[in-house]
C-alpha cells in the first residue's frame, strides 16, 4: 500500500532506494537490589562500561576522514563531553554504592534527571540536545548489557540506494552513515537546528526529519522516495509516481552538474550590478570547501568553534595562527571573523557559568565577553594580529543596545594600544561590523550603523526572537518562518538603513543560502550574501538571471502584502520574472 509522510526537508535534494531500518537499544531498564558483597563488584562493572564507551567515542573521533565536515568531529566531541559529566560518570555510583541498585538503573535514572534539565530548557538548539544524552546513554547501556560496539545498522550490508530509517541518529552513526554511503535518511524526531539537519545541510545529503512515527510505519526492504526539497516521503509509489521522481531525480542531477560549471563565473545582474557571494566557515580546514564552490570571501568565520571540545582557553598563539592561516589561504580576498559567540547552547568544558533558564536570551556572545574582559581582549589581541596578513574584519554577534557597542569599541581600543606597546604589526583600519540579530538592534539599526563600518544580518536568530519559535521543536517547526511579515520588515529596513548611510549590509544566515529568497534579498538591495559553500553555486544562478529594477519593483510589493498567500504569490512571480 502507497502512503506519504510529511515532515522537515533538511537536505536537499531527491533520493530512492529501499528501506533500511535502524535499531536502537532500548531503554526500559530493569531494577534489583544487589546483596552488599556485590557492590563493589557492580561499581567496577559500571566504571568499565564508562572507560569502555569512552574508548569507543575516541575511536571513533580519531577515525573520522580529513575531508570530512567539522560538524562530525565537533557532535562526536560533544558526545565525549556529555560522557564525562558527573551526572552521569560520577553520580551512578553513589547511587549504586547507596542503594545497592544495578548499574543499568542507576545510569537510567540519572539519565532521566539530566533528560528533565533539558526539557525546561527554553532554548531551542539546547533543548534539541537532550537526545544526544539519549544517545549516549544507550551506548553505555549497550557495553553494560554485553553488545559494546554495536551500530544502530550493520556495516557492509547497505545496498546502493539504501534509505536509512531511523528514530534518531546520532553523530558516531553519522560516520557509519557517511562511510556506508546510504542514498537519503529519515527520522521521526528533529528540527531545523537537529544535528541530523546539520549534518545533512553540511554533507549535501537528501533528509527528512520530524516524521513522528516513520520508523513505525516503514517496514524493510520497502520501496521509498525521500524529496529532501519538500519535505515529503513516499513509501511503495506507484508506477507513475515512481517514474516522475526518477525524471525529477535525473532533472535535479543534471542541474547539480550544471552549477559546477558557474564556479569561475562572475556574481553579476543582468543590468551588471555585483553582487559579494562569500562563504561560512568554522575552523581552518573548511578552506577547501571554500575554493571548491569559488567563494570570493569569507563572510562568517564562527570563532567559537576554536574553543570548543577542549578543557582550556586556546592561546592567543593558538588563536592568531588560525586567523592567519585564513587570511593567508584566502590571499587578499575578504575574512570576517565573528567575535566570541559562546554561552546558551554553545559551552565549552572550561566554562562553568550556571546555566540560566533561558540560556538563549542569558550570557552569551558579546555580554559574556564583556563579562570576561581579559578573555575577549585575547582573542581581539590575536584577531588584530593575524588582520596583518589579510584582509580581515572583525564582527561583533548579538548587539542589543548603543552601551555594548561603546565597551566593545573600548576594548578594541585597548588591545590595538597595548599591541602597537609591543611593535606588533596590524591593521590600524581594520573594519569592525555588528551583527543585526535581535528586534532591538535591527529596529534601532541606524544608530549602530552611524559607529560600524559595515552591518550582517543573522537570520536564523533573528527569526526565532521576532516570532518567538523554537526552531528544534518539530510540533512548531511549521511556524518558522522567514516570509513572516514582521521579519520581512526588519530585514528590508536594515538594509535599507545601511545603504542610504553607505554602510555595506550582509546577510549571514540560512536565508543567504536559500536559492528561492535571493531575488527578494536581491530586490530589498542586499550585495552580500554569506552562505555554506554547497549552497553558493545556486544562489550564484538565480543572481546571474536577476534584474535588479524588476526585482526591486516585485519585492516593494511584498513587503505591503500582509497575507501569507498573497506573499507566496508574489515570489513565486518574483522567482519567475
Amino acid at each position: 500500500m502507497s502512503f506519504t509522510l510529511h515532515g522537515v526537508g533538511v537536505g536537499g535534494g531527491i533520493a530512492i532506494g529501499h528501506a533500511h531500518l535502524v535499531s536502537h537499544e532500548t531503554l526500559d531498564v530493569l531494577y534489583f537490589v544487589l546483596p552488599s558483597f556485590l557492590v563493589p563488584q557492580e561499581v567496577e562493572r559500571f566504571d568499565q562500561a564508562i572507560a569502555a564507551t569512552r574508548a569507543e567515542l575516541e575511536s571513533l573521533r580519531a577515525s573520522v576522514p580529513a575531508n570530512a565536515p567539522a560538524e562530525l568531529g565537533a557532535f562526536l566531541d560533544l558526545h565525549l563531553m556529555i560522557l564525562g559529566d558527573s551526572t552521569l560518570s560520577v553520580a551512578p555510583r553513589k547511587m549504586i554504592e547507596e542503594q545497592r541498585c544495578n548499574a543499568e538503573w542507576a545510569l537510567k535514572q540519572q539519565m532521566d534527571a539530566l533528560l528533565a534539565q533539558f526539557d525546561s530548557f527554553e532554548d531551542a538548539y539546547l533543548k534539541e540536545r537532550r537526545h544526544d544524552v539519549v544517545q549516549v546513554v544507550e551506548r553505555v547501556m549497550k557495553t553494560l548489557l554485553g553488545h559494546p560496539g554495536q551500530v544502530p545498522f550493520e556495516t557492509g550490508k547497505a545496498k546502493e540506494n539504501s534509505i536509512l530509517v531511523a528514530h534518531d541518529l546520532s553523530p558516531a552513526d553519522m560516520i557509519l552513515f557517511k562511510q556506508n554511503q546510504f542514498a537519503a535518511f529519515i527520522t521521526d524526531v528533529g528540527g531545523a537546528t537537529s544535528h541530523t539537519a546539520i549534518l545533512a545541510r553540511s554533507l549535501n545529503i537528501p533528509s527528512v526529519v520530524a516524521l513522528h512515527n516513520g520508523r513505525q510505519l516503514v517496514n524493510e526492504h520497502e520501496l521509498v522516495i525521500v524529496d529532501g526539497n519538500q519535505g515529503v516521503v513516499i513509501v511503495n509509489p506507484d508506477r507513475q509516481i515512481l517514474e516522475e521522481y526518477k525524471l525529477r531525480q535525473e532533472q535535479f542531477e543534471l542541474e547539480r552538474q550544471k552549477l559546477k560549471r558557474l564556479k569561475t563565473a562572475k556574481a553579476t545582474t543582468l543590468d551588471g550590478s555585483a553582487i559579494e557571494l562569500h562563504a561560512n566557515i568554522e575552523l581552518p580546514e573548511d578552506i577547501e570547501h571554500v575554493r571548491e564552490y569559488g567563494a570570493t570571501g569569507i563572510g562568517l568565520f564562527r570563532s567559537e568553534f576554536l574553543f570548543m571540545n577542549r578543557d582550556d582557553l586556546p592561546s592567543e598563539d593558538e588563536q592568531f595562527e588560525a586567523y592567519r592561516k585564513v587570511a593567508k589561504a584566502m590571499k587578499g580576498m575578504p575574512v570576517t571573523v565573528r567575535t566570541l559567540d559562546l554561552g546558551a547552547d554553545k559551552q565549552p568544558r572550561f566554562f562553568s557559568a550556571q546555566t540560566s533558564d533561558n540560556p538563549a536570551l542569558g550570557l552569551r556572545a558579546i555580554r559574556l565577553c564583556l563579562a570576561e574582559p581579559q578573555m575577549f581582549l585575547t582573542q581581539l589581541r590575536a584577531i588584530l594580529r593575524a588582520s596583518h596578513y589579510g584582509s580581515i574584519k572583525l564582527l561583533v554577534p548579538m548587539l542589543t543596545s548603543l552601551g555594548e557597542l561603546g565597551q566593545t569599541l573600548n576594548l578594541i581600543a585597548r588591545a590595538k594600544q597595548s599591541l602597537r606597546d609591543e611593535n606588533l604589526p596590524f591593521d590600524e583600519n581594520i573594519q569592525v561590523g555588528g551583527m543585526i540579530e535581535v528586534p532591538a538592534a535591527a529596529l534601532t539599526v541606524k544608530q549602530f550603523a552611524k559607529r560600524l563600518d559595515f552591518l550582517s544580518i543573522g537570520t536564523n536568530d533573528l527569526i526565532q526572537y521576532t516570532l518567538a519559535i523554537d526552531r528544534a521543536d518539530e510540533t512548531v517547526a511549521q511556524l518558522y518562518d522567514p516570509l513572516h511579515p514582521a521579519v520581512l520588515q526588519l530585514l528590508a529596513g536594515t538594509i535599507h538603513t545601511g545603504r542610504m548611510l553607505g554602510i555595506p549590509v550582509a546577510v549571514c544566515g540560512e536565508m543567504a543560502g536559500d536559492p528561492s529568497l535571493t531575488r527578494l534579498l536581491l530586490g530589498f538591495g542586499l550585495k552580500e550574501f554569506s552562505m555554506h559553500p554547497a549552497h553558493l553555486l545556486s544562489v550564484k544562478k538565480q543572481v546571474l538571471n536577476t534584474s535588479l529594477p524588476t526585482a526591486a519593483t516585485l519585492a516593494h510589493k511584498v513587503l505591503r502584502a500582509w497575507e501569507p498567500e498573497k506573499i507566496l504569490l508574489l515570489l513565486a512571480r518574483l522567482n519567475e520574472a
